[in-house]
């Protein structure tokens, strides 16, 4: 039986970016991923930020299916029948590698899956890996169904449910609270109707995220991305407030689609894809161990994606996090030495980048999250503001700094807003 240097588990940007890392210097690798191809069971659809890609693949401009580049990004914040929206343009952001780039992982992942076999990774689709291999007493490969691929180094990059790093002991059961359900929506709009719509045109791209009524009220937002030829539309809501209410992600999808606002953005659209995920929300206050003997953890496994209210960012931690584990493995191949000690180097790597210490600045952010009123009272408040400003109803006007007074005092308090100012910027 063939012995690979190492398996890789999960085929996302985490997996792949490992896997075509390692192959390419030099070692054996065998990845598995469940689904019918890579990115077949991802729902991920949105706009991948940072300069990884640059350093992993140059030249990847010119071949990756990019749908397009983010130029505008739009902070939105919806009460029931209004909207108040921050419209951010510059010229820097259509400037490699500060951009973001707007994907569909479905046609993204088989791009990166080529890529790693070329590099020499052999990449199984269609294979659930059942369980992990262990000899003496470290990991030493995995089975599927009833055959064992055995192996030096085992790199879990199975997605957020963890299956494999909970039966090694390396991460404890989800609970509601640490995760966040998302809904997508990929609807078909024509070229010129995207561009015409969202202010773009040629390979630009507009990325817009909402808080407010399209979650109810609940932690969470709303989010459209333009693709060349369509939108992809959905909301991402904490599964904990979910299920206490009783509600459907999907149900809020719908609410979201529905808001005035929205639905001239969409409108005229086919819809012609769904898909629901689960994400990991918590960052660092439920990653789980990142290593043991023979076995490491990495993307969103490892739990490692930053949400601080203004961004939501995944793919580039899994992808940075992707070459650490590739690294960390080539050196312990070079001392022939797989033990936990060994791959100790492995988050202190990831110490050294931003993964580490972005999720440990922004620690408190996914508890300050939380907070309701940010996705009421708050939105409320903003849009009964410019209400009140721009009304004329014939009346004589009160200054503008009353005027906010009041409606601040009214929705929120003045002593609430100041307690939730100090908290956020301790937390963002």
């Amino acid at each position: 039986m063939e012995r690979f240097d190492a398996i890789v588990v999960g085929a996302g940007p985490a997996g792949l970016a490992c896997a075509y890392t390692m192959a390419t210097d030099g070692l054996s690798v065998l990845l598995f991923e469940r689904g019918k191809y890579p990115g077949s069971k991802n729902m991920w659809g949105g706009a991948f930020f940072g300069p990884q890609l640059h350093a992993l693949f140059p030249g990847w401009l010119e071949e990756a299916p990019i749908e397009r580049v983010v130029t505008r990004q739009v902070l939105g914040f919806l009460s029931e029948k209004g909207s108040v929206s921050l419209d951010f343009t510059s010229g820097r952001f259509a400037v490699p590698p500060y951009n973001g780039f707007i994907l569909l992982r479905a046609k993204f992942d088989k791009w990166m899956s080529k890529k790693a076999e070329q590099a020499g990774a052999i990449v199984a689709s269609g294979m659930m890996v059942d369980d992990l291999l262990i000899k003496g007493n470290r990991f030493a490969g995995v089975r599927v169904g009833k055959e064992e691929f055995p192996s030096d180094a085992v790199v879990l990059a199975e997605g957020v449910n963890g299956i494999l790093a909970r039966k090694a002991g390396l991460r404890k059961e989800l609970i509601p609270g640490d995760v966040k359900q998302g809904v997508k929506e990929v609807i078909e709009l024509p070229r010129s109707v995207i561009e015409d719509r969202f202010k773009v045109r040629g390979n630009e791209g507009a990325a817009l995220e909402f808080v407010g009524t399209c979650t109810r009220g609940l932690p969470g937002g709303g989010f459209i991305y333009t693709n060349k030829e369509g939108l992809s539309v959905g909301v991402v809501v904490d599964l904990a407030a979910l299920v206490k209410e009783r509600l459907k992600a999907s149900d809020l999808l719908e609410s979201f689609k529905a808001h005035p606002d929205i639905q001239k953005l969409i409108d005229g659209g086919k819809t012609v894809e769904y898909t629901a995920h689960l994400i990991p929300a918590s960052g660092v206050n439920m990653m789980p161990k990142l290593y043991t003997d023979g076995l490491l953890v990495t993307g969103d496994a490892a739990s490692l994606l930053l949400g601080t209210g203004l961004i939501l960012e995944g793919a580039n931690f899994a992808v940075a996090s992707g070459i650490a584990a590739a690294e960390t493995v080539r050196a312990a191949r070079e001392k022939r030495d797989f033990s936990a000690n060994s791959l100790s180097s492995y988050p202190e790597a990831l110490k050294k980048t931003f993964v580490l210490q972005d999720l440990e600045t922004f620690r408190e952010a996914p508890i300050f999250l939380k907070n309701k009123r940010i996705y009421g009272a708050y939105p409320d408040a903003l849009v009964e503001t410019f209400e009140t400003l721009f009304r004329n109803d014939g009346k004589p006007r009160k200054k503008t700094f009353r005027s906010v007074r009041e409606i601040v005092r009214k929705r929120i308090g003045l002593k609430q807003l100041l307690i939730d100012a100090w908290r956020m910027r301790k937390s963002v």
